[in-house]
C-alpha cells in the first residue's frame, strides 16, 4: 500500500508511510489530522457547506497500526454544522477532532475589501528543500520548496509544502486536507531552538479557513514563541499561489532530547 491509509467501513489500515521523525511505530501528526478532516468532509450537510475550522487534539501517540473511527454531529443548522471525529487504537481514543463547517452563500460584499496577496516567491521560483536529515517516512512523500529559514533552520521561516502521496487509497486528497497536512509543519517551519538538541512536539492543531485553498502547494509563513516553562506556540499564515487564505496554531511541548 503506497497510500497512508486504506479505509474499510469503520476500520482503517495504516501503512509505514505514516511514521514521523520521533519513532517508526508512531505516526506523524499530519496524517491523522488530515484523516479527521476527510471523515468530517464525508458527513452530509443540509445545504452546501465548506470547512471553516479544524481542531485536532492529539491525546496519545498515534501508532502505525490499525485504527477505527467514530463520527458525530454535535450541532446541525442551516448556517453551520459542527461535527466530532474520534480515531481509536485498540478501542482507545488517540485523536479527538472537531470540524466546523459554514454554509456557502456568497454575500454581496463591497468591491474595496482587500484580500491579502502572497508576499513571497511562488513555489516554481523557490529551490527544493532537502529534508533527508529527518529520516521521516511521511515527509518522504512530500515536496518542499524553501522560501526562507524553516525546517532545520532556527527562527521564523516560510516554506511551500505539497503532499505527493495519496492519503487514502482510492480517494482524492481534498484542498482542506492539503492545508491541514501542511499546517502540522508549523513547528518545523519556525523552530527557535536547534532540532539536534530539542524537540517541539505539538499537542494539538488548529486550522482556520477564510476560504478554501486552491492548487497543490500550501505556504506556511511561520513563527514560534516559547515560554520559560517548556510550553510554546507555533503559528502560521496559510497561503496558496493566489494569496493568504487562513491561519494555523499549534500548542507545543518543548523538551531536551
Amino acid at each position: 500500500m503506497d497510500s497512508i491509509y486504506r479505509i474499510d467501513g469503520h476500520d482503517i489500515e495504516t501503512s509505514p508511510n505514516a511514521a514521523g521523525p520521533w519513532d517508526p511505530t508512531m505516526q506523524h501528526g499530519s496524517p491523522p489530522s488530515a484523516l479527521v478532516t476527510h471523515l468530517a468532509e464525508a458527513i452530509p450537510t443540509a445545504s452546501p457547506m465548506q470547512i471553516a475550522r479544524v481542531t485536532v487534539d492529539l491525546l496519545r501517540p498515534v501508532p502505525v497500526a490499525p485504527l477505527s473511527y467514530e463520527t458525530e454531529v454535535l450541532r446541525e443548522g442551516r448556517k453551520i454544522q459542527l461535527c466530532a471525529v474520534r480515531l481509536l487504537a485498540k478501542g482507545v481514543v488517540v485523536v479527538s477532532g472537531t470540524v466546523l463547517k459554514i454554509r456557502i452563500a456568497p454575500p454581496d460584499l463591497p468591491d474595496d475589501i482587500e484580500h491579502p496577496p502572497i508576499d513571497v516567491p511562488h513555489p516554481d521560483d523557490c529551490p527544493p528543500l532537502d529534508v533527508g536529515f529527518t529520516r521521516n517516512p511521511f515527509v518522504g512523500g512530500m515536496s518542499l520548496r524553501k522560501v526562507r529559514g524553516g525546517f532545520g533552520s532556527i527562527g521564523p521561516g516560510a516554506t511551500w509544502y505539497r503532499a505527493d502521496r495519496a492519503l487514502i487509497e482510492g480517494r482524492p486528497t481534498s484542498q482542506a486536507m492539503r492545508a491541514v497536512i501542511a499546517a502540522d509543519f508549523s513547528n518545523a517551519t519556525s523552530a527557535v531552538l536547534d532540532f539536534r538538541h530539542w524537540t517541539f512536539i505539538n499537542a494539538d492543531l488548529n486550522v482556520f479557513f477564510a476560504r478554501p485553498p486552491v492548487g497543490d502547494w500550501i505556504l506556511l509563513n511561520s513563527e514560534m514563541w516559547v515560554g520559560a516553562d517548556g510550553a510554546g506556540i507555533a503559528s502560521s499564515k496559510l497561503g496558496d499561489v493566489h494569496g493568504y487564505f487562513g491561519r494555523a496554531i499549534q500548542n507545543i511541548v518543548v523538551e531536551k532530547r
